[in-house]
């Protein structure tokens, strides 16, 4: 039996309920209720966090329990033209071929793909299987939140296999550690001058990406790039930044966007410093950032503007605040080591909010990132939070759940998967940490792009994986 049409029929009934980070109780009630009207026994945290047990098929009463872990929450991406309101609306899946999208939005396979395995799973009266307990955390998109509040005995079994990998054949078994710097400034402005014609300025069409997985690939930042337009027009006296603002407010997404409204002569050929910064990014992006465009625009009245001192001063915050890879490995080749990421800006007339993601698989050197952060942010007479901090998932190449995987693996596809560790943040680290003795590895179907609104779910990676997932837990009686 083929069981991915069962497969994305339960994905497509996780999507009618809007998961966006912060907000993980309407899905929490509803995964709730699906798992009590199996007849499970199910556990829930005052963080949403919830833990589904589900009793081993016959024969299998008295094998080791077996902790299958995903999260709950999405991060939500959308297109400028898409009106989808992640609050309220359902995400639609679209059919092209052998993938999978959203419309015009991040289509959430990161992580509801994990649930809609696992509830197939179950399902299934024909798979056999250990006792299982379904472990849902929540908000681990924002900083891996559910799963940093773990209460000791909120799950029992030692053996976890975590469903957040996103390429079939892969078995990740370590990853980075991350925080989040908050960063506020205040600032000082001004009434706009008369007789200066309003601009706004917009950087689009870039492609975004994972903090973590993309971090490496030279893709654009929208915010990075609106700061060198600006900070070309300075030596204008009549210059004044009123607003620039960037990125979708994740702290994991690349920054795909970015809009500022300014002040200046009308006697200034605005229009041709555009183009010419469009031409310079286009040329320096080469064919990584195809789409990339600059718009320039009569903008909106504008009341207030900062000050010249003030402007210049948050531009060159922006140039100062780093982005992307810091560090490679020097024990893994090609690992990225430790990045940061511009992810999000408010800037107005009173206060410039930054936010930003550190991660790095050594923690002294995740520590040396956030506090850059707040040197920076004091310097500039500010304050930086660090947030939603976790730790690095240190690898073990002699974990007993990995050669019993890759045994299966081998047997079942008869080829080699592949055995890595990764820049990105996945929970095992935090659960590791919690429940000591845990032996973990993290797995999944193919999944492209995530954190973009061009995140894409290969489908026929899932018929291939779910047989894989039975076959292992059908080798631990």
């Amino acid at each position: 039996m083929n069981h991915t049409d069962q497969i994305l029929f339960y994905l497509s009934e996780i999507n009618k309920t809007p998961r966006k980070s912060q907000n993980s109780g309407p899905i929490t009630d509803w995964l709730q209720s699906w798992g009590e009207a199996q007849g499970y026994k199910v556990k829930r945290d005052g963080y949403n966090n919830l833990v589904i047990r589900v009793p081993g098929t016959k024969g299998y009463e008295d094998s080791p329990l077996v902790v299958l872990q995903g999260h709950s929450d999405m991060v939500c991406e959308k297109l400028p033209e898409s009106d989808h309101n992640f609050e309220t609306d359902p995400i639609v899946l679209v059919r092209e071929g052998d993938w999978i999208r959203g419309d015009k939005t991040t289509l959430g396979a990161d992580n509801g793909i994990a649930l809609a395995l696992v509830m197939d799973l179950v399902s299934d009266e024909e798979a056999v299987h250990p006792p299982l307990e379904i472990l849902i955390t929540s908000d681990e998109e924002i900083g891996l939140v559910g799963a940093n509040h773990l209460e000791e005995g909120f799950v029992e079994g030692k053996i976890l296999i975590n469903l957040d990998s996103e390429d079939e054949g892969i078995f990740t078994i370590g990853c980075a550690g991350g925080a989040d710097s908050r960063m506020k400034i205040p600032l000082n402005s001004e009434e706009a001058g008369s007789g200066l014609k309003a601009y706004t300025l917009s950087v689009g069409g870039l492609k975004g990406g994972h903090s973590g997985m993309d971090i490496n690939l030279n893709l654009g930042n929208a915010l990075k790039m609106a700061e060198r337009v600006l900070t070309s027009l300075v030596p204008f006296e009549s210059f004044r930044l009123a607003e620039l603002k960037g990125g979708s407010g994740a702290s994991n997404a690349i920054c795909r966007d970015a809009v500022a409204h300014f002040t200046l002569s009308s006697d200034v050929d605005i229009q041709s410093i555009v183009s010419e910064w469009e031409q310079i990014f286009m040329n320096e992006s080469g064919t990584v950032e195809e789409g990339l465009s600059l718009k320039l625009e009569d903008g909106p009245d504008v009341i207030r503007v900062l000050t010249k001192e003030a402007g210049q001063m948050i531009l060159r915050i922006i140039r100062l605040i780093p982005h992307g890879v810091e560090k490679v490995s020097s024990v893994i080749e090609g690992l990225v080591e430790t990045s940061s990421n511009l992810a999000w800006a408010s800037i107005s007339s009173e206060q410039a909010d930054f936010l930003t993601s550190q991660r790095s698989a050594v923690m002294s050197e995740l520590k040396d990132m956030n506090e850059k952060m707040v040197a920076l942010s004091e310097l500039a007479g500010g304050t930086c939070d660090t947030l939603n901090k976790y730790p690095s998932w240190k690898p073990n190449p002699e974990s007993e759940l990995l050669k019993k995987s890759v045994d299966v693996y081998k047997k079942v596809t008869g080829k080699e998967p592949v055995v890595e560790a990764i820049h990105a943040g996945l929970e095992c680290g935090l659960i590791g940490d919690a429940f000591s003795g845990m032996d973990m590895i993290s797995i999944g179907p193919t999944i492209k792009h995530p954190h973009t609104p061009e995140e894409r779910l290969y489908v026929p990676s899932l018929e291939p994986f779910r047989f894989f997932m039975v076959e292992l837990l059908k080798s631990f009686k």
